[in-house]
């Protein structure tokens, strides 16, 4: 049985939210919390599996409280669900430990198979939304493009990737907003490694944003 904790500062579609969900038999929703400060409370109360999040809330948004929670426990999982298609919530949720990012108009049936997935650890990202992370990940520095192309010898692909790593996407995110196989995904990046001369992503980032 799949635990989750419902985050909406709407009552009557937190409700409904519910309704639809207890139609499974693999999921149980253990609470409804109204903002982000309770939200937090209630992880810890009752260590949920999932937590179905909205963004915009009183007190502490779905952005903060999915950055607090991570820290209290990484292993739960969170998938942003708002009415808001907006690129800048998208790479800050995601970019803060979301498992992935729906809008409220999902079908039931795609709502729980949504909760499923995460829950076996798959990022969740509808075509449009993944197309906005691409789009938002290409609107980059040209001048750091171009460094890593000829200072580097990076591909076009490679560079996309670097610039990906940089804005703090996990391998998971770059694999699926780019539509590749993880271990492609990864195959990219010990290359981009390779031609930086680092060993790893957090030497790559100061390497990327030190460029003059």
């Amino acid at each position: 049985m799949i635990k989750v904790l419902l985050v909406d500062d709407q009552q009557i579609l937190a409700e409904g939210i519910k309704s639809v969900l207890e139609t499974s038999h693999e999921v149980e929703v253990v609470g409804i919390a109204s903002d982000g400060i309770r939200a937090v409370e209630m992880c810890i109360e009752k260590k949920p599996d999932v937590v179905l999040m909205d963004i915009r809330m009183p007190n502490m948004n779905g952005v903060v409280a999915t950055k607090r929670i991570k820290e209290i426990d990484e292993n739960i999982k969170i998938i942003i669900l708002t009415t808001f298609d907006d690129s800048d919530y998208i790479l800050s949720a995601i970019n803060n430990g979301a498992s992935g990012y729906l809008l409220k108009d999902i079908g039931a049936t795609a709502l729980i198979d949504a909760i499923k997935n995460a829950y076996a650890g798959d990022t969740i990202l509808p075509a449009k939304i993944a197309k906005k992370i691409t789009d938002a990940a290409a609107i980059v520095s040209s001048d750091k493009e171009y460094k890593l192309k000829k200072r580097f010898n990076l591909s076009e692909r490679e560079v996309e990737i670097a610039m990906m790593l940089y804005d703090g996407f996990t391998n998971r995110q770059i694999a699926s907003a780019l539509k590749l196989t993880d271990g492609t995904a990864r195959n990219y990046i010990s290359s981009i490694y390779l031609k930086l001369g680092v060993e790893g992503r957090a030497a790559a980032v100061v390497k990327i944003k030190n460029m003059n």
